[in-house]
């Protein structure tokens, strides 16, 4: 990312992952250390989505791809080492959670139905259907060059081709969900229990696809739930 479109000020980092995932960060850059681009070669020889992501961004002029990504890990690092350590929240919740598992298992449901196999057979050109309506969704700015653009738009076909096996519930259910938990975060790190939202009031950090920014900010600006949550 160019560091012309990096935030500067901010006092918290909230991270749509779950507690796990953010552990095992750590672990997988020393695997890539170990052994440079393994898992980036997993991932383009899956036959999954990602794989597919992964194969576009590497016909890109771009630093990358990277597995796993280098920008989480250099704001968690960034969070971890300034002022002496800015709190990090995980938004996704974790594997002990009875409602999260649950909407996991009607996920995996939903995957194996016969409409969603059945469209896994028609992929490769639904992706480039995808890859050529999400064009008008990338904004342009002028630190962002051609190739990196490209790579704003893969990453745009690839947010919807991964929520083609959900169904608009469970997607609903999913964003009420982590909306409420990114309230909680906020909530903790102002210290009080809807927080103040004033002029010096402490800036919640929170990394975003660009092709679900505008779907996030919309639940946010309708929920009425605020879900506790603790720092990592």
């Amino acid at each position: 990312m160019p560091s012309e479109l990096r935030p500067r000020n901010w006092d918290g980092l909230a991270l749509i992952a779950s507690p796990d995932e953010i552990s095992s960060v750590r672990e997988e850059e020393e695997q890539d250390k170990n052994s440079p681009g393994v898992h980036v070669d997993s991932a383009a020889s899956s036959g999954t989505t990602l794989g597919m992501l992964v194969r576009d961004l590497r016909e890109l002029e771009i630093a990358g791809p990277s597995i796993p990504d280098p920008e989480r890990i250099r704001l968690i690092r960034h969070a971890e080492n300034s002022r002496g350590g800015l709190p990090i929240y995980a938004i996704e919740p974790g594997i002990d959670d009875p409602d999260w598992l649950e909407w996991q298992s009607l996920w995996a449901d939903e995957q194996v139905r016969f409409r969603n196999l059945l469209a896994t057979l028609f992929r490769n050109r639904r992706w480039s259907r995808l890859r050529n309506s999400a064009i008008n969704q990338v904004e342009s700015h002028k630190s962002v060059n051609a190739d990196l653009g490209a790579a704003a738009t893969v990453c745009a076909a690839w947010w919807a081709e991964e929520r083609t096996g959900l169904t608009p519930s469970l997607i609903a259910r999913r964003d009420k969900r982590i909306a409420a938990r990114l309230r909680g975060a906020l909530s903790d790190l102002r210290g009080v229990d809807g927080g103040d939202s004033g002029a010096g009031a402490p800036t919640l950090l929170v990394p975003v696809q660009q092709a679900n920014l505008y779907a996030l900010e919309s639940i946010l600006s309708t929920c009425d739930s605020l879900e506790k949550v603790g720092r990592e």
